[in-house]
């Protein structure tokens, strides 16, 4: 597991039916629990089933942005999170699992957007401030990578060409801090102008 194999090449004839192309994330933060499952698994094994076409990324940068002091768990989480998520029904044939950082596009488009984003604007972004606010940080003290976060979300979802982004009421979900517009399915929320959305934060 590495680079998103499933990332299939179209194949010539009539093209698979899809409802659409979903990003979903989790960070490796610890073992998963009841929340994970209601709040998230359960719904991406549903969407698997109702034909979406789903990316499920180990968000290992994202974790950085607040726990980037201790990683020596983080390759074991990292193994332990995807067997949780193959035991809820994920299956590698429906679904492509991958690990961020192993897909050195993240950052490089990354790099490229936050070329067009003040440091005003990111520390206008509501959910920055809540996530400071749950995790007891100091806001005069956060590092450039967790300021920055919501552009690597960006990055993330262009990258792939997602068409919804998976909205979840887990914290560990990256997802569910996207400023996405329209939402017209309940749980997803469509990526077109989430670059335009995250530059005017």
């Amino acid at each position: 597991m590495g680079r998103p194999l499933g990332v299939r090449p179209r194949r010539c004839g009539k093209p698979a039916v899809s409802r659409g192309r979903i990003l979903s994330g989790m960070r490796p933060t610890g073992r998963l629990h009841l929340g994970n499952y209601v709040g998230a698994l359960e719904n991406w094994v549903r969407l698997q089933q109702e034909g979406w076409e789903n990316f499920h990324m180990v968000a290992d940068w994202h974790m950085l942005t607040t726990s980037h002091e201790d990683t020596s768990r983080l390759q074991h989480d990292t193994f332990d999170m995807v067997v949780d998520w193959l035991a809820a029904g994920l299956d590698p044939k429906r679904s492509v699992i991958f690990i961020q950082s192993e897909v050195k596009e993240h950052a490089e488009l990354h790099l490229l957007l936050s070329m067009l984003v003040s440091k005003a604007r990111l520390e206008r972004i509501p959910t920055l401030k809540e996530q400071i606010r749950d995790l007891g940080m100091d806001e005069q003290t956060i590092s450039y990578g967790h300021l920055g976060y919501s552009v690597l979300q960006a990055a993330d979802i262009l990258l792939y060409r997602a068409t919804h982004v998976r909205a979840a009421s887990t914290t560990s979900t990256v997802a569910n801090a996207i400023p996405c517009s329209r939402s017209p399915r309940r749980n997803s929320r469509p990526s077109r102008g989430c670059a335009g959305s995250t530059a005017n934060a």
